[in-house]
């Protein structure tokens, strides 16, 4: 049985928020199967807009907080959803949200959102450092950021994004999502992504603030050689004497060596 969404709202999607809101049920069932909430789940719902997949799952869970922006889309989901005794809504920008403050014990974090596009590169990267709290995430993005979340050596969407969120979680790209199961149509595809943090590392790095300055410091120009990176982080002689070469480019080095070589300098820089 599909159900519609709840009550009705007479808002237009604003541009500021990167607004698309999905109506396609049979994407939202496909999106709802994919999460397979259980009654012992605690789901945080990132950007619910008119609450097309929120109404799926707040009879589902044992407790389920959403994050909505928009001041007008919160009180009404105040409104729909008052009798509700686990539903918790924060009016908040989820880029600045310290999701640490939801979690109730030991229970993870189950977090997902149809993300707005001119935010999720910066979302996911804060998502993140909330990695050791987390079950796992699922996400509606644009395409191009899940095929550069997904992304292997030697291919034109690896880069920094995919190198960290790699680091942290298994990636799974679900399905894709065409504009026309959205109101208003964006003009790109989108596509369903399944995040699941890993309880430890396959590769961990010794000094991980020094990792992520080695990766970001690679793919600041893509096209340079190792060598002109570790420049910025290792005195040229110490560089010249590692055994390894120097003249590849980022951007065709796995995961592994990425790490393997952080933990390289951090030795050195001791």
């Amino acid at each position: 049985m599909m159900k519609s969404t709840p009550g009705d709202i007479n808002h237009r999607a604003r541009k500021r928020f990167g607004q698309n809101f999905l109506e396609d049920d049979g994407i939202i069932q496909r999106i709802v199967r994919s999460i397979g909430a259980n009654s012992s789940d605690h789901l945080v719902e990132i950007g619910p807009g008119k609450g097309a997949i929120t109404q799926w799952l707040v009879e589902s869970c044992e407790k389920l907080d959403v994050v909505e922006l928009d001041r007008d889309l919160a009180a009404w989901l105040s409104i729909q959803y008052e009798k509700q005794s686990h539903f918790t809504l924060h009016q908040a920008d989820a880029l600045k949200f310290d999701f640490s403050q939801l979690q109730q014990g030991e229970k993870p974090l189950r977090i997902l959102g149809n993300l707005p596009y001119n935010i999720s590169t910066p979302l996911i990267f804060h998502l993140l450092t909330y990695h050791k709290l987390v079950g796992d995430m699922h996400f509606m993005l644009q395409k191009e950021v899940v095929e550069r979340m997904s992304a292997s050596p030697g291919q034109k969407a690896y880069g920094r994004l995919g190198i960290m969120v790699q680091y942290y979680c298994r990636v799974d790209t679900l399905f894709l999502v065409p504009p026309e199961a959205f109101n208003p149509q964006p003009k790109v595809e989108s596509a369903i992504v399944r995040l699941q943090p890993y309880d430890q590392p396959p590769y961990p790095a010794k000094d991980i603030k020094l990792f992520q300055r080695l990766v970001n410091i690679a793919f600041q120009q893509r096209r340079k050689t190792l060598r002109n990176a570790l420049k910025q982080l290792a005195p040229v002689e110490q560089i010249d004497a590692l055994e390894l070469d120097t003249s590849r480019r980022p951007e065709n080095l796995s995961l592994q060596e990425f790490v393997d070589l952080s933990n390289i300098l951090s030795d050195l820089i001791e």
